[in-house]
């Protein structure tokens, strides 16, 4: 079973920059579908980015396109998110999530993840 660790969240002022790190056990990263995704209170879990390894295709949120990157590190087995210019709309708990699974999927839809990492805070003040 694939178990995430998510690291590298923080408070940053607007404009800055964090990278969010979420290391894989228990399966390759590479051979996944994978997906960032962000929870602010009170509100839903929402979409950040997604890939498709295989593809490789990126999908981005359109509010964070241009802005935030989604990589892998394979000899690491780390998926990473950059997130350049951050703005305060942006403050969430953020997710990473694996798609085991094969077959057809919805990539921005959260029920479409089966492994899931606790969360790590990303506040954005103005």
């Amino acid at each position: 079973q694939v178990q995430l660790v998510e690291s590298g969240g923080g408070s940053v002022q607007a404009g800055g920059s964090l990278r969010l790190s979420c290391a894989a056990s228990g399966g390759l990263l590479r051979q996944y579908k994978v997906g960032w995704f962000r929870q602010a209170p009170g509100k839903e879990r929402e979409f950040v980015a997604a890939t498709n390894w295989i593809s490789p295709k990126i999908w981005y949120r359109e509010s964070v396109k241009g802005r935030f990157t989604s990589s892998i590190d394979n000899p690491k087995n780390t998926l990473y998110l950059q997130m350049n210019s951050l703005k305060p709309e942006d403050t969430a708990v953020y997710f990473c999530a694996v798609r085991t699974k094969s077959g057809g999927y919805t990539p921005t839809s959260p029920s479409e993840y089966d492994a899931w990492g606790q969360g790590t805070q990303v506040t954005v003040s103005s």
